[in-house]
């Protein structure tokens, strides 16, 4: 093992949920506002996730907030993440849902329910 192998060894979560793309989920993310920090909740749908287990490892979701498409890249492993919870499970065929971009109104968040 390396020396970079190790740092990254030390700065992973073990504690991470487990979700797929397609999965509605709500981002509990730590935001500092001056000297205090609160929760910020942001909910959505996972359209994507990229790098595998390794410390760069991310995903995006997506919501729609005032008829407006809002997208944040989250790292998975990211300090500033508190927690992700699981809403719903979601049945797709695509690792990236890229198509949802495109779409209006309540097709642009709807995908089959994994039941």
């Amino acid at each position: 093992m390396t020396i970079i192998d190790k740092i990254e060894q030390e700065q992973l979560k073990s504690d991470t949920t487990e979700f797929g793309v397609g999965d509605t989920v709500k981002v509990n993310t730590l935001v500092s506002e001056g000297g205090k920090e609160r929760v910020q909740i942001f909910q959505g749908l996972v359209i994507g996730k990229r790098g595998g287990t390794g410390l760069n490892s991310s995903f995006t979701v997506r919501k729609i907030s005032y008829g407006t498409g809002v997208e944040r890249v989250f790292c998975i492993h990211s300090p500033r993440i508190a927690s992700v919870e699981v809403m719903k499970r979601g049945k797709v065929r695509r690792a990236k849902l890229n198509y949802l971009r495109d779409r209006i109104g309540k097709s642009a968040t709807t995908v089959k329910s994994a039941e």
